[in-house]
């Protein structure tokens, strides 16, 4: 058992991208990396083999708020823990539970103490704190942790950002605490990550970077910036926090994003990244490709019988054609819904690792330029 390691391998020298290796006792992690959501300890749609064969998935999220509601904390503890329960035995990282409680707004109520919600199951009402939630996700068994946090909405005011970023500090306080008066279980180390949160002020995102990096964690997140903010803020204020955040330690932007922003991310110093976009847009019949964005609803693709995607790493993607894909989301065919998955994920993993050959080849500003534009083209 050891505690997180990262090592820092290449930096580019016209941008600030980094390529390194995270170690935990689940096996190491290559970045920069995306990770798949699996919110109820799966993601959807894919199974386990297929993230680990043809999405090559390196680590993958499991949600607290979902996890202690359903399967509840009981049956994972009894299973020892989520890798058992779900199969996966590379890292998994668990989301606090924090940005779900942001969006139950309606049924929630935040204090001091923590936060109040109603579970959108059954309607019971549940009380996370900073040191019941640090208990959970070591009952959960994820190997990286997140600190409890409130996420500011988007246009929030000054005031409201600046109290929510002291409440979520001095949460974070708390689960520190709980975390280091607590064992590790199941055998394996787990880590404590904080999250960098200030909305979109500059004096708040300093002053809460500054705060965070104090803490000495073996690896640190940045909060609330997928969460409705101008894509140029978002990228301002990435940017100034991987600035202040120590260079010895991984980071992670939380929920973002498209493959041109998880590009621009890298570009600024980002190591870690997830977001529900690729399943989600894929079950929606929108195809990220190597070549830009495919809505596979189109009838321009009834009988294009070229693979989905040749272009990357996936044998999914260059086994299947558009028409028979396009034939099964408009049969509303489950099949649809897993190749389309399946293949979004394993071009966010393929774009990850090109991402880090052109870091070490030294070309990743002018291959990273060319891709955004390339990218976003719509098919």
């Amino acid at each position: 058992m050891a505690d997180l390691a990262f090592e820092l391998q290449h930096t580019d020298t016209h941008t600030k991208a980094r390529a390194g290796k995270i170690t935990t006792d689940h096996g190491e992690i290559l970045t920069p990396i995306f990770m798949p959501v699996g919110t109820v300890g799966s993601v959807k749609a894919v199974t386990q083999q297929q993230l680990m064969t043809d999405v090559k998935a390196q680590i993958i999220l499991g949600n607290t708020y979902h996890l202690y509601l359903r399967p509840g904390l009981e049956t994972l503890e009894a299973a020892g823990g989520l890798h058992k329960f779900n199969g996966w035995n590379k890292p998994i990282l668990t989301d606090s539970g924090g940005y779900q409680v942001f969006s139950l707004s309606n049924n929630r109520k935040l204090t001091e103490e923590g936060a109040l919600f109603q579970s959108h199951i059954d309607g019971g009402k549940h009380l996370f704190t900073p040191e019941n939630v640090m208990d959970i996700q070591r009952t959960i068994g994820g190997d990286i942790i997140m600190a409890f946090d409130e996420c500011p909405p988007a246009g929030c005011e000054y005031t409201y950002a600046k109290n929510s970023m002291e409440l979520t500090h001095r949460w974070l306080d708390r689960c520190f605490k709980r975390f280091d008066s607590t064992p590790d279980k199941y055998g394996y180390t787990q880590n404590l990550f904080p999250i960098v949160q200030g909305s979109t002020f500059r004096d708040l995102r300093t002053a809460s970077a500054e705060f965070i990096a104090s803490k000495n964690a073996t690896g640190n997140a940045i909060g609330g910036l997928s969460v409705g903010e101008p894509t140029e803020a978002m990228y301002e204020f990435t940017e100034l926090c991987c600035d202040i955040l120590p260079k010895q330690k991984p980071r992670y932007l939380m929920g973002v994003g498209t493959p041109w922003n998880i590009l621009e991310g890298i570009a600024l110093g980002v190591d870690m990244f997830d977001c529900v976009m690729p399943t989600r847009n894929g079950r929606n019949a929108m195809l990220f490709t190597s070549n830009g964005v495919v809505n596979i609803d189109n009838k321009k693709w009834e009988r294009d019988f070229s693979p989905i995607d040749d272009g990357i790493d996936c044998e999914i993607s260059s086994f299947y054609s558009k028409a028979y894909l396009r034939h099964l989301m408009k049969a509303k065919e489950y099949l649809g819904y897993t190749i389309a998955s399946v293949h979004n994920l394993a071009f966010y993993l393929w774009l990850v690792k090109e991402a880090r050959k052109h870091i070490i080849a030294g070309d990743f500003s002018s291959w990273k330029n060319e891709m955004v534009i390339k990218l976003q083209q719509r098919l």
